[in-house]
């Protein structure tokens, strides 16, 4: 998996392009909680516009990125999630869970 990392203002964005599966959420992970932890970025974007496929530890991730980010006052936003990639996260039960828009800038626009 690759992942790109942006930034706009205290919004960190990445963009994750392949699979976010048991073998790549330590990637991922290694990202995105350091920076909550240390109270870096609480507001942050995940674009999954070029994922091709999540597993339940990618999900896992999500979910503890969004607790410690609750407990911080802090918000993450998906955004620009294929329809296959929607319909795990309605068959999960999470997209009550995580605020989901069309493209980064809508998902900017949630903060």
């Amino acid at each position: 998996m690759d992942i790109n990392e942006k930034y706009e203002n205290d919004v960190m964005i990445l963009e994750l392009k392949g699979r976010l599966d048991a073998n790549t959420s330590e990637q991922l992970e290694k990202k995105l909680i350091p920076p909550i932890d240390n109270d870096k970025y609480l507001k942050i974007i995940i674009d999954f516009a070029d994922l091709e496929y999540i597993s339940s530890a990618g999900l896992r991730l999500l979910l503890l990125a969004a607790k410690k980010l609750d407990k911080k006052d802090g918000k993450i936003v998906l955004c620009a999630m294929q329809d296959f990639i929607k319909e795990v996260f309605e068959i999960s039960g999470f997209t009550p869970i995580f605020p989901i828009t069309e493209d980064q800038k809508k998902a900017l626009a949630k903060f």
